[in-house]
């Protein structure tokens, strides 16, 4: 009798309490006669090449320590299929990758990067060119709205000095205008499977004004299922295939901006949360082409 295929979920400890996808994704591997570990990142005693393929799941705390995090998860793709792979986590650690799909012609939403080589003081009149009322100024490398945060049209003063500190601490910060309709509307997350659309969701807005987020792994959201427009599926479709590679899993995060045009927000490709719960039969779609995937049979 052959061995059961063996899969490891990448985790961090204290996360995976927080991680409302495994237990449908664990199950589902499961079902599909996987043997199942979840395996901390981090962990110096975990030996990798005993899986078929690691699958990153919530390893949410890596923002705290990217390098680290990078270096562990090449060592792990050298012994064992790791999705979404090495280069592809590099890139999307860093959400200077907006830079490069905006140069892609993907509508992205407006935004500026600083460092602290940079002359801060032309955050302002960017701000005026976007005809920006509110701004969010938020660290490239981060998760769960963690040191983000929304300044109202009249508080640029304290924008330029979040960011200045941002930037002081040695992190890239980035600015964009707050696209008001999120209030209204939300946010569209559409999420992928194997390059194919599976299901979306509505998330409520995170930021109010002059609001610190805590330090929790990520904030706390409302979340409800939605259909996608045409035009966000057609932008989150454009999105990926700018990507250029296959991808395991993917979640776009998209706004509409003041005209109603779909903007990119966010191009989730490492761990984000895919709402199993929102979409029928996803998880154990998911679950089929980690087995696949596992045996080598995805990508075909």
């Amino acid at each position: 009798m052959p061995l059961p295929l063996r899969i490891a979920l990448v985790t961090a400890t204290e996360a995976r309490a927080l991680d409302q996808d495994l237990p449908p994704l664990t199950d589902a591997l499961r079902a599909e006669g996987a043997e199942v570990a979840l395996v901390d990142w981090d962990d110096p005693t975990a030996d990798w090449s005993l899986f078929a393929a690691a699958v990153i799941r919530c390893p949410w705390d890596y923002t705290r320590r990217r390098e680290a995090f990078l270096a562990a998860m090449g060592q792990v793709a050298t012994q064992t299929r790791l999705f979404n792979p090495p280069a592809v986590l590099r890139a999307n650690t860093d959400k200077r990758y907006l830079q490069g799909l905006a140069d892609a012609g993907v509508a992205v939403v407006p935004t500026l990067f600083l460092t602290a080589a940079d002359d801060l003081t032309r955050l302002v009149a960017w701000l005026n060119e976007q005809h920006a009322q509110d701004c969010v100024v938020k660290p490239s490398v981060g998760a769960g709205s963690q040191d983000a945060r929304r300044f109202a049209a009249n508080c640029r003063a304290e924008a330029v000095a979040h960011a200045a500190g941002l930037a002081a601490s040695g992190r890239t910060a980035m600015v964009q205008p707050y696209l008001d309709r999120v209030d209204a509307q939300g946010e569209t997350a559409l999420i992928f499977m194997g390059g194919a659309f599976s299901h979306a969701i509505r998330k409520g807005p995170l930021l109010r004004r002059g609001e610190v987020a805590g330090p929790a792994l990520f904030a706390a959201e409302t979340i409800a299922a939605r259909q996608p427009g045409v035009d966000e599926l057609a932008l989150a479709e454009q999105a990926l295939a700018a990507v250029g590679q296959p991808l395991l899993y993917a979640r776009v995060d998209v706004l509409r901006d003041g005209d109603g045009a779909p903007r990119l927000l966010e191009l989730e490709l490492i761990e984000p949360s895919l709402f199993f719960a929102h979409g029928a039969g996803s998880a154990q779609r998911l679950a089929g082409l980690i087995v696949a995937a596992g045996r080598g049979q995805w990508p075909g």
